[in-house]
């Protein structure tokens, strides 16, 4: 049996550490989590994988230092309320750790069943998963200081924004350029500022893509 409790270190000296990790709060997080336990069964042994983890046709998983230094960039603080939009519950869990309430909202039942019970396992009460669509967000536990979506978008959907509560934040993966960056919108008297930060990959969720106009042949 593949001793998990290295394999996380290792991936914390090799992948977090020297990808300017420096809040301490996340690698303690990702020592304490085991990513396994929030993986379906054929993906488990790649859990300290540094690369995406594909899920199903169009859907991943973020490699841990890309959800690491979304993390860091969020700015989390101890009080704060926290949607985390994902196809796992794994990063809802390391927020969890410093955080007021972490939800994570997952594509489906399966993936938010397996989520429940490792926040069980982990003893975490401040941690719930649910399901639904993303980009309708989850409005039972607005408005969030926080949400973090684990993922790529061209656009963030008008209900996400209203479920964001005043000076708060949306991290993310902007792809609507060449090259993609994490994002960080702040948000001021209901409008929202961008700032671009570290470049990074990922596929475009479902609902957070810009409508493509009809092909007319």
């Amino acid at each position: 049996m593949a001793d998990t409790a290295l394999q996380r270190k290792n991936m914390v000296e090799s992948q977090i550490r020297p990808s300017d990790i420096t809040d301490r709060r996340i690698t303690a997080a990702m020592m304490a989590v085991p990513r396994e336990r929030f993986l379906p069964d054929g993906l488990a042994s790649l859990a300290y994988s540094d690369e995406s983890l594909v899920v199903a046709p169009g859907r991943e998983l973020l490699p841990p230092r890309v959800i690491a230094k979304l993390i860091q960039l969020a700015e989390f603080d101890g009080a704060d309320t926290v949607l985390v939009i994902s196809e796992a519950g794994y990063a809802a869990a390391l927020v969890a750790q410093f955080t007021g309430k972490a939800v994570a909202l997952l594509p489906d039942e399966e993936s938010a069943t397996r989520a429940r019970d490792a926040f069980s396992a982990l003893g975490l009460t401040n941690a719930v998963a649910v399901s639904g669509p993303a980009a309708s967000g989850w409005t039972a536990d607005a408005p969030y200081d926080v949400v973090l979506i684990e993922g790529g978008i061209e656009r963030i959907p008008d209900g996400i924004k209203t479920q964001v509560r005043q000076n708060g934040r949306i991290v993310a993966i902007a792809t609507d350029a060449s090259i993609g960056h994490a994002v960080i919108f702040h948000k001021r008297s209901d409008m929202f500022s961008r700032r671009d930060d570290f470049q990074a990959a990922a596929l475009p969720l479902a609902g957070f893509r810009e409508p493509r106009p009809a092909f007319v042949f």
